[in-house]
Order: C-alpha cells, then sequence, then structure tokens
C-alpha cells in the first residue's frame, strides 16, 4: 500500500530516502485522482523494496504542495537524492508513470 505523506514526514520519507521516490499529490474529491489510485497502489507492491511510493493529500498538507508549486491535481513527482527529477500531471496511464520510475532506478 502506497506511504501517506505528510508535511510532518515529508523530509523524512522523501528527501532523506536513498532510494527513489514517486509522491502522487490527490485530493479526495479529484475524480482524475481516484483513477490515479489503483495504479500508484499496483506500483507500490511492484516496486517494494526498490523504490518508495506514496501519497498527498492536498487538502491536508498544504506546505508540502506549495513547496512543490502543485496547483493541478493529480500530479506525481519523480524524485531522486532529494531533487524533483520528473513529474506527470493529470491522469496518465500506468505505462507512463511506470516508465519514468524505471529511469531513476
Amino acid at each position: 500500500m502506497a506511504l501517506e505523506i505528510t508535511d510532518a514526514n515529508f523530509e523524512e520519507l522523501v528527501i532523506k530516502s536513498d532510494k527513489p521516490v514517486v509522491v502522487d499529490f490527490w485530493a479526495a474529491w479529484c475524480g482524475p485522482c481516484r483513477m490515479l489510485t489503483p495504479i500508484i497502489e499496483k506500483m507500490s507492491g511492484d516496486y517494494d523494496g526498490k523504490a518508495v511510493v506514496g501519497k498527498v493529500d492536498v487538502d491536508n498538507n498544504q506546505q508540502v504542495s506549495m513547496k512543490f508549486g502543485v496547483r493541478n491535481i493529480p500530479t506525481v513527482l519523480f524524485i531522486k537524492n532529494g531533487e524533483v527529477v520528473d513529474k506527470s500531471v493529470g491522469a496518465v496511464p500506468e505505462k507512463v508513470l511506470v516508465d519514468k520510475l524505471e529511469k531513476l532506478m
């Protein structure tokens, strides 16, 4: 299951991670976000131990959302060594997200 990433644990789980990180910025009321949820959950299982896959609820974690300039959701950030190296905005096919993560491995 994808990690719940918050303003409080973002530094520890994402910035300090020694693995590539996929962060899905979403909200419960967002239709396209709900379309991405099964893909993010599947990636979390598929890459367990190889990458960190988590979700940030933008309504409850506005500091992180603002820090990364997330204006549209869903936004998926790909982070390596504490730096954003790629991103995807909107509902996209699983292959697009998997391909972006594979490049970081």
